[in-house]
């Protein structure tokens, strides 16, 4: 069987045609600012883990992690073909700035929105949606790993 990264292309396959995508991110610091990782957990229609992945990002403010881990996850969902994108985010300052309900008045996180933004015009459609941070659990023991990883 021929595998791409991890998953069977058959599987690819499967996930390009479906088009839509549900991913789950999360930033942390350690201290605010402090050591930062972002993370991502992209899910098909039927809920099934189709990839994790995140980044460590040195030492910046837990918003911008939060920020970040849509932008790492973006062109994720753009190579596996996904049209449509749910991003579920514990942060809610983060999703009322992308839904437009709050102005990024955050000289640092405005660079962060329009990357976002510019990004977002490859898909037909995103939504963000604010979760509590008990249903984020898979991304944030992610960002988790990723810190302990580099001893933070």
């Amino acid at each position: 069987m021929q595998l791409v990264g991890r998953k069977p292309i058959r599987e690819i396959l499967f996930i390009i045609m479906s088009q839509k995508l549900i991913i789950y991110t999360d930033g942390g610091a350690r201290g605010n600012p402090g050591p930062a990782a972002s993370a991502f957990v992209i899910y098909n229609e039927e809920k099934k883990i189709i990839e994790k992945g995140g980044k460590f990002l040195g030492k910046t403010t837990n918003n911008q992690a939060e920020y970040q881990a849509v932008i790492l996850a973006l062109p994720r969902a753009k190579d596996l073909g996904a049209k449509e994108i749910e991003f579920y985010l514990d942060s809610e300052l983060v999703v009322k700035q992308l839904n437009r309900e709050y102005k990024v008045r955050d000289a640092d996180l405005a660079p962060l929105f329009l990357k976002i933004w510019n990004l977002s015009l490859a898909f037909k459609k995103i939504t963000y949606t604010h979760i509590p941070r008990e249903k984020n659990s898979e991304a944030d023991a992610v960002v988790n790993e990723i810190l302990d990883r580099e001893r933070c």
